[in-house]
């Protein structure tokens, strides 16, 4: 059947057409059925929603990202097919009475993913049966290696390629920013593709954002690669891993981290931008994702025995993940941070030591060093590691190569102790709290500045938190939020008033 296209204000994710309920009837489908639509060389797999009135008769509403796919204009011609629902959905059901799948039928899964030719329930579906009934590592493997094949890869001609990554869920973690330039500096390859937050208050991506270009395609990462070694750039950019974003965009509502998911997601990457030797980050601590030491190291386990099975070489490093990294959570913020480290050749003891730790280990796994510390320090504190930063910032087109530079929100408000005493307890999630309604990852200057941390002595109108915005009103919104759920706890103080059962 062929229907006038109409674009609609549909900004989403979904691959979703709008019908007309009378041509529905004669195409013969139902809300939640599939169309095939095309146009041109360009076809794409929607899902059908129903109309009385929005959509006239002899139109196809197309949401933002399928009109985007098929490059198509308001009232082009497209041609319209229904499409039975694909095998895949039935291997799909099979995990979730908890078979054991075959590499082939993981394959059609996970491509039939990239080609949206599965809907967000069974995605969703996907997602839960592996979380509840589990996989095996050969599942594990053949999903990470299928989702490696269905995207694009790296390669390079020469040198070693390194890479790390963390799991996240500390706030400041910038530390990307200081290993990507020491471990560039030593001669390995180092192509750290980032991603931007979700619940945090800044990915490694909308920090360096901050300081130059990150929507690189695969050529341009390569290309700069090749020129000065390293490179920070955002994922979502480039085309590797594709299945790994729509999965991801499942997950995200559910707040769920299927573990592997996680271990095939983080794999499927490194696999594709060609690492060879690859440092894992996993943090833990009272906030931090994982809490508990023996689940870090359950964990640690898996990513190296399915990075062997993947012919990687893998370490995982377990640190400390109680308190935010450095003195600053917002991308302007910790960009400012880590540059002026990298300036000084100095900087917080949480930042920089685990910053030369971590590159340091990637140092000895690859084979170029015995004291990986030592020569990650030694790079750093020679300054050849700042000069790298400023060559892989030129390289990514950026214009800000000073820390004093770095442009911080102008609206800001500073928080004082009311007692004297010492910080016991530092909030993670309050913190990124604060630091999103003042505005972060959105308003790259907004944020929150750390003055004491965990064991810092505290005297009455002492200055705790600075926080950062780029307007009033957001400004207005953090404070209202920090002095409700109060981030920092210093000994002494008084957390709430009970009166007659009534806290005040």
């Amino acid at each position: 059947m062929i229907l006038k296209a109409l674009k609609l204000p549909i900004h989403s994710g979904r691959f979703v057409v709008v019908l007309n309920e009378l041509d529905a009837v004669e195409i013969g489908v139902m809300e939640g059925d599939r169309l095939k639509v095309k146009f041109g060389k360009n076809s794409v797999y929607t899902t059908v929603q129903l109309t009385k009135e929005v959509v006239p008769p002899g139109s196809l509403g197309l949401s933002n990202i399928v009109a985007s796919e098929l490059k198509v204009l308001d009232d082009s011609s497209v041609e319209v097919h229904p499409t039975s629902k694909p095998k895949s959905v039935d291997y799909i059901k099979e995990k979730m009475k908890g078979r054991k799948l075959s590499s082939e039928e993981l394959r059609a899964i996970i491509y039939d993913i990239v080609n949206n030719k599965l809907n967000e329930v069974e995605i969703t579906s996907f997602v839960l049966g592996c979380m509840l009934k589990g996989m095996d590592f050969d599942e594990i493997e053949a999903m990470t290696r299928v989702m490696i094949e269905s995207g694009e890869r790296l390669y390079f001609d020469r040198g070693i390629v390194v890479n790390k990554h963390s799991i996240g869920g500390v706030p400041g973690n910038k530390i990307s920013l200081l290993i990507v330039p020491i471990v560039a500096s030593s001669g390995l390859i180092i192509p750290k593709t980032a991603s931007r937050a979700i619940t945090s208050a800044s990915g490694t991506a909308d920090t360096m954002e901050v300081l130059a270009n990150v929507n690189l395609s695969v050529d341009e990462i390569k290309e700069i690669c090749e020129k000065v070694n390293g490179v920070i750039a955002w994922g979502g950019s480039t085309n590797i891993a594709p299945a790994d974003d729509k999965i991801i965009r499942i997950e995200h509502p559910l707040s769920i981290d299927p573990r592997p998911q996680l271990l095939a997601s983080v794999m499927a990457k490194k696999g594709a931008v060609g690492a060879k030797y690859v440092v894992m980050d996993i943090p833990v601590g009272e906030g931090a994702k994982i809490e508990s030491a023996e689940v870090a190291k359950s964990l640690a386990n898996d990513f190296i025995e399915l990075a062997k099975r993947l012919g990687i070489e893998m370490a995982a490093a377990i640190t400390y993940g109680g308190q935010p990294i450095g003195r600053t959570i917002g991308p302007a913020l910790e960009a400012h941070e880590a540059l002026k480290a990298l300036e000084n050749r100095s900087g917080p003891a949480s930042l920089v030591e685990k910053s030369l730790g971590i590159a340091g280990i990637l140092f000895e796994i690859s084979g170029i060093a015995s004291n990986g510390y030592e020569m990650a320090r030694n790079i750093f504190e020679s300054g050849k590691a700042h000069e790298k930063f400023l060559q892989i910032i030129e390289a990514q087109g950026g214009k800000i190569f000073r820390s004093e530079d770095v442009p911080i929100g102008d609206k800001k408000y500073t928080i004082t102790s009311s007692v004297e005493g010492a910080v016991v307890s530092v909030h993670n999630k309050t913190l990124v709290k604060i630091a999103r309604a003042a505005g972060a990852p959105k308003d790259k200057g907004a944020g929150v500045y750390l003055h004491k941390k965990k064991g810092d002595v505290v005297k009455r109108g002492d200055p705790i938190i600075t926080i950062y915005s780029e307007k009033d009103w957001k400004l207005d919104k953090a404070v209202e939020v920090a002095r409700k759920e109060k981030p920092i706890i210093i000994s002494g103080m008084v957390l709430e008033v009970v009166r007659r059962g009534v806290v005040l």
